[in-house]
């Protein structure tokens, strides 16, 4: 089992609001003794149970006992740290189908959230020292404008909008209908605007963290005005360097399949590259 851990806009409403999740992907809310408390709809689809059976069970009634040892000792090294842990190519029940896994911990709960194995396990992640080798040694806008380009080669998004406080780059095959979104409180990964999205049980939580999750629905109103612009499907990379906060924007005017290793290999690229901006600067001070 591999993992990868990671360390405003007005556009949509607050996250408290947030009550469903993208179809294509499967959520649950989990106490920190793995019991569930919430559950997106489409679960049956996973772990062929409704979302009603599973409310207040024990997660381990429902999947395979090794699948669950071994996410929980992922689990306890997360324990503590911000970050997301994620696995990939597991089989949680006797269906053949492999699901990716991201987990978090988040105001004393666990989200948990699974979408369809990519199967190519090892890809993204192969790539990203090359790309961060070409970087080379340029400094400045030029070193943006490497590093929007590096992105989008490594995502295959149509375009890629580098903000890093007052600094800006952008990647793009070519031009879109509207303006970037850079910075709106958007979900990690949205797979497709057009696409329904799936309620979760019991609705309308008020202790919900569904917030938090990566793959959270969107409010119709932001879906549309995604759409509108051209934007079908998105993924948001954020990072840190001298205490500035920066993010790399990914947009594709076609829809795209969650890819948890695609999303986590991109962030190692954005903090590799956060190391040689600050290197940069300093240099310049």
């Amino acid at each position: 089992m591999d993992e990868v851990q990671e360390l405003e806009s007005e556009f949509v409403p607050e996250r408290a609001a947030v009550d469903a999740v993208q179809a294509g992907a499967y959520l649950l809310e989990l106490s920190l003794d793995w019991i569930v408390l919430r559950a997106s709809e489409n679960i049956h689809h996973l772990l062929h149970e409704s979302h009603v059976a599973l409310i207040d069970e024990p997660l381990g009634r429902f999947v395979h006992a090794q699948a669950l040892h071994d996410l929980r000792n992922l689990f306890s090294r997360l324990s503590g740290t911000m970050g997301i842990a994620r696995a990939y190519a597991i089989r949680l029940t006797d269906d053949p189908d492999l699901v990716d896994v991201a987990f978090q911990l988040t105001d004393g709960r666990v989200l948990f959230e699974a979408v369809p194995s990519t199967g190519s396990f090892g890809e993204c992640f192969g790539s990203v020292g090359g790309l961060v080798a070409g970087l080379g040694a340029a400094g400045g806008q030029v070193l943006l404008d490497n590093a929007a380009r590096r992105m989008r080669a490594l995502t295959g998004y149509d375009r890629v909008t580098l903000v890093c406080g007052d600094e800006r780059a952008v990647s793009s095959r070519g031009a879109f209908e509207a303006a970037d979104t850079t910075g709106a409180d958007l979900p990690a990964i949205v797979a497709d605007t057009d696409a329904e999205t799936i309620a979760l049980f019991p609705r309308r939580a008020e202790d919900s963290t569904a917030g938090d999750a990566l793959m959270r629905a969107c409010d119709a109103e932001t879906r549309k005005a995604l759409s509108d612009g051209g934007i079908r499907a998105l993924m948001r990379i954020p990072f840190g360097v001298d205490g500035i906060s920066g993010e790399f924007r990914c947009d594709s005017r076609t829809a795209r399949e969650a890819c948890f290793e695609l999303q986590a290999a991109a962030e190692l690229f954005a903090q590799l590259f956060a190391m040689r901006l600050e290197i940069d600067r300093l240099r310049n001070t």
